[in-house]
């Protein structure tokens, strides 16, 4: 695996729900940090910290990366998996043999899952007002 240089600087878009990721990776020392705040900070949650480091682990790349990323819109789950995601298109555009590692483990596909919208005449998306006979 070919190493980034100083100057290289690699950027990448990842989604997820309504969140948006911008992704900016150079080679460093495995510093992390989410608009402006450092990943553990920002992500308060230990699940979603080790979700993100998911993507690294895979390629064997803890250490070896600095990102910054812009988070936009979504919940922190959302944003968590939009980071992810980033990540992982950023590490291919880097090194295109990690594609099958990734995509093996899931990593390259946008999860497509997003809330249904409300319909007319009903409190949720599916549920109804309760029925009554009389």
């Amino acid at each position: 695996m070919a190493n980034l240089k100083k100057s290289d600087e690699i950027l990448a878009t990842g989604r997820r729900k309504c969140a948006v990721a911008r992704v900016r990776m150079t080679s460093g020392k495995g510093k992390i940090v989410v608009n402006g705040k450092p990943m553990e900070e920002y992500f308060n949650s230990e699940a979603l910290c080790g979700f993100v480091m998911q993507v690294l682990r895979v390629v064997d790349g803890e250490g070896k990366y600095d990102i910054t990323a812009n988070l936009d819109g979504g919940g922190m789950a959302g944003q968590a998996g939009a980071l992810r995601h980033g990540v992982a298109r950023a590490l291919v555009k880097f090194n295109e043999e990690l594609r099958a590692a990734l995509k093996e483990n899931g990593m390259m596909t946008r999860d497509a899952r997003v809330k249904e919208r409300k319909k007319p005449g009903q409190p949720g998306a599916r549920r109804r007002f309760q029925f009554s006979k009389r």
